[in-house]
């Protein structure tokens, strides 16, 4: 039986409160890092356990850590990370409701080792429910002493809050966000400076994700080095993945990284294989900023390797054959799917949410959205397709955030892998545009 780091305890009853997350062994992490530990002591089982930022960038959370400023007389803040946008991913979504004291304790412990006195944590406006969750999971936690003045009697303090978000798929970018926790537009900004070193309030900043916040109590209770032995490689400990498409079990599911991706598509124990009658047709591993790849891709790497759910095996061959881990929005395609119609619905979503401060960005995703939608509806022609491509180039690498290139990759991947159903849509203008059609030629299925 696979290890469960985050959700052992996600299906007790009442998990979601104060009395039932003591009783089955909440909040010892957080006493045991402040009455045993120093603040230095909790960083280095931080870096020790190897955790990589889960919210996508998969930098290693404690080495980021280490990179904050720490000058005298200014205050330090942790930012969580819980706007959560990307479509195929709700994985924070579900810890946050299921486990909030999960997530407040790795606040309080993470807090105690960077020595920040007022911690945020920045939510996606939409879900105010969950908004609601947390603050009484705060509440709870305050009124057992756990939060505020002098937790424990260790004389450090905490102040605790929830943010909600705009709703902007660019606050997920933590310059963005942290302009948005300001009271200003969420435009990301230019690095150098990095919020290590001036982020919020022009003060040292660390931004992590729900997940990564979350993995702090298990951590802290078992040790780094425990942590570290579960996973594979530098892709250590688990994965909240988010499962969705044509699969028989959709769902977020923790899983060991270097599983692999056959095991986790087909096994019952996560999504349960294709739905009955279909076959699979392609996969997007990491959310829809990630290059989509395509059957013969998914369980094997083009050298023939078993694909694992890792974020080096993901990455195998580049995006000339691989994707990336990213936020664990794993969606999948059977034969029904039409590529043209998924590339164009994502390239309308990064068109909607840019910010519009880089021009690449700003223009090309306009361009992306109106070639992809002339393909679509049966207007379009060959010079169309190699102009997405061009297109996409010139938009990768060239804005301040990474909003440019998690729309750009998926438009090339797709014309990449599947160029043929491009074509298709070319040449076959009315068949492509009648309900449910979709491009059947044998070269991109397996």
């Amino acid at each position: 039986m696979a290890i469960k780091i985050l959700t052992e305890h996600s299906h007790i009853p009442g998990i979601e409160t104060f009395d039932v997350y003591r009783k089955n062994g909440g909040y010892t992490a957080l006493e045991k890092a402040i009455k045993t530990m120093s603040p230095e002591e909790v960083v280095e089982e931080a870096k020790k356990s190897g955790v990589r930022g889960r919210g996508g960038a998969g930098f290693p959370m404690g080495m980021k850590w280490g990179f904050l400023a720490k000058p005298e007389g200014v205050p330090r803040y942790l930012v969580c990370n819980a706007d959560e946008s990307e479509p195929g991913t709700f994985k924070d979504h579900y810890l946050m409701k299921t486990i909030p004291h999960l997530l407040i304790e790795g606040m309080i412990i993470s807090s105690y080792a960077l020595g920040a006195n007022k911690s945020f944590i920045y939510v996606r406006g939409e879900l105010m429910y969950v908004i609601q969750i947390l603050e009484k999971a705060i509440a709870e936690a305050t009124a057992n002493g756990l939060l505020g003045n002098n937790i424990l009697g260790s004389g450090y303090d905490l102040e605790l809050v929830v943010q909600p978000g705009g709703g902007a798929y660019i606050c997920g970018e933590e310059t963005a966000l942290l302009e948005s926790l300001e009271g200003k537009r969420g435009n990301p900004r230019n690095k150098p400076p990095f919020p290590a070193v001036k982020g919020l309030y022009q003060s040292p900043t660390v931004v992590n994700n729900v997940e990564s916040i979350a993995n702090m109590a298990w951590i802290i209770n078992h040790g780094g080095e425990a942590y570290a032995s579960v996973g594979i490689g530098r892709s250590t400990g688990t994965k909240l993945i988010s499962a969705s498409g044509h699969i028989k079990k959709p769902g977020v599911y923790e899983i060991e990284l270097g599983l692999s991706v056959e095991e986790f598509m087909n096994s019952d124990e996560y999504c349960g294989g294709i739905r009955d009658g279909h076959h699979l047709k392609a996969l997007v591993a990491g959310g829809s900023s990630v290059p989509i790849i395509p059957a013969h891709l998914v369980y094997k790497t083009a050298n023939g390797e078993d694909r694992l759910m890792s974020y080096e095996s993901l990455s195998d061959g580049g995006f000339a054959t691989g994707t990336m881990l990213g936020s664990g929005g794993f969606i999948v395609f059977d034969e029904t799917a039409c590529i043209v119609r998924n590339t164009w619905n994502f390239s309308r979503f990064y068109h909607h949410e840019s910010c519009g401060q880089c021009s690449p960005c700003r223009e090309g995703t306009g361009w992306m959205e109106k070639v992809l939608h002339r393909l679509e509806h049966g207007h379009g022609s060959m010079h169309d397709i190699d102009l997405l491509v061009d297109v996409a180039k010139k938009i990768e690498g060239n804005t301040i955030c990474p909003l440019g290139d998690a729309a750009a990759w998926p438009v090339a991947s797709a014309i990449r892998h599947f160029r043929e159903e491009f074509e298709w849509h070319v040449s076959h203008p009315k068949e492509a545009t009648l309900p449910g059609a979709v491009y059947k030629g044998a070269a991109v299925l397996a």
